[in-house]
């Protein structure tokens, strides 16, 4: 079996729904063995999540089986003394323990970073919230709709005429988790040379803030407050999306010779001489103007026509397509990104379910899941668990 960076790394996973457990799934990704602790007769929520009713009422929805692939479930009910004995051995034993209940809701329980330390002085502990355990804010609740708004994220979202729009899917629970992971990994490096453990207070807010870069740094450095602008984007010209005969294209023609290879390719090499776009600042004060030039002209061949013609020379340029459609390139499956898991579930389901990698191939093998999602309590003869 490959060998993965995390191998041997043990994880006492707390977590709920999606930033959390997205955290968990990238670190079992990478070799981490991952342990749920669920409450008992219930579990993660996100087992009830999802589009297919039958699998909500098999406690498998999809919404789990997306993050849950390869780790372990157990039933603990931390309120019990049998319960927070099992607790306390895994802990004890463990190189991770990871948790997303609101600030201060695991020290309540009696396992505050002190009492933690205690049972084990290694520990890297990751407590993911939406506002930190820290502040006015930080027992609010919080969801990834919360801190889309909150983050300032919903203001730059669609056009003048839409704006404020949520973004697509739960981006903001996806930055969580993936600096959760990357938090607990820098964390691990560490204790490799000090030998000690430490504690990690993830602000959802703060992590998506972070991730809005430029939208954010502009205003902090520059003073310029940020616009929603669509499709377009707001540091080059042309950049955006652009029309064609059959569909909507990108184009991210961001330097200065790919903008002339782009003029000539499509049959108007003029438009680098026109004042108004012979200038990357110009060109961006007389957006509208050059767009419209742009879109008479690639009107002219399909999308897919475009992509190929610009692509290969040098004009970044893709179609925009559907999730399906984005799910079926060969690039994309290709790479093993792509893997099906056994479905332990029962009902008509078909024998497996696919889900995804995180775009990391290591030693030349993509990183996948070794196992299905488990069931509730799947594990709890293994960890003595108890209701």
């Amino acid at each position: 079996m490959q060998q993965l960076p995390l191998d041997g790394v043990k994880v006492v996973d707390l977590t709920n729904v999606l930033a959390g457990p997205y955290c968990s799934y990238q670190l079992m990704l990478f070799g981490a063995e991952v342990v749920k602790v669920e409450l008992p007769g219930t579990g993660d929520l996100a087992r009830r999540l999802g589009p297919d009713p039958e699998l909500n009422r098999e406690r498998m929805g999809a919404s789990f089986l997306a993050q849950n692939a390869g780790k372990k479930s157990v039933e603990l009910d931390l309120k019990s003394p049998a319960g927070r004995a099992a607790f306390e051995s895994m802990v004890a034993g463990a190189d991770v323990l990871l948790e997303n209940f609101r600030a201060g809701v695991l020290g309540r329980l009696g396992y505050d970073w002190d009492r933690l330390r205690e049972l084990n002085p290694g520990l890297v502990y990751c407590a993911i919230s939406g506002f930190g355990q820290s502040g006015p804010m930080r027992e609010a609740p919080a969801y990834d709709q919360i801190i889309q708004g909150l983050s300032g994220m919903m203001s730059v979202t669609g056009t003048p005429d839409t704006v404020p729009l949520r973004v697509g899917f739960p981006i903001c629970d996806t930055i969580g988790g993936l600096m959760a992971a990357l938090a607990i990994s820098a964390a691990l490096a560490g204790r490799n040379r000090s030998g000690r453990g430490c504690h990690l207070d993830l602000s959802m807010l703060e992590a998506s803030i972070s991730a809005m870069g430029w939208t954010v740094s502009n205003y902090l450095i520059s003073g310029v407050e940020p616009e929603p602008m669509g499709d377009q984007n707001a540091t080059a010209a042309p950049s955006g999306t652009f029309e064609t005969a059959d569909g909507p294209l990108n184009i991210a023609a961001n330097q200065q010779a790919q903008f002339e290879t782009l003029c000539r390719l499509i049959g108007r090499p003029d438009l680098p001489a026109d004042p108004r776009f012979a200038e990357r600042e110009a060109r961006k004060t007389y957006r509208q103007a050059l767009n419209h030039e742009l879109n008479q002209a690639l009107r002219a061949k399909t999308a897919l026509e475009w992509e190929e013609l610009l692509s290969r020379e040098g004009v970044p340029a893709a179609r925009i397509l559907t999730v399906p459609q984005a799910l079926a390139l060969e690039q994309v499956r290709g790479r093993g990104f792509l893997t099906e898991v056994p479905f332990a579930g029962g009902g008509e389901r078909p024998g497996t379910v696919t889900v995804t990698g995180n775009g990391v191939v290591v030693d030349g093998a993509a990183l996948r899941p070794r196992g299905p999602a488990p069931l509730l309590g799947e594990h709890n003869d293994e960890f003595e668990a108890a209701s």
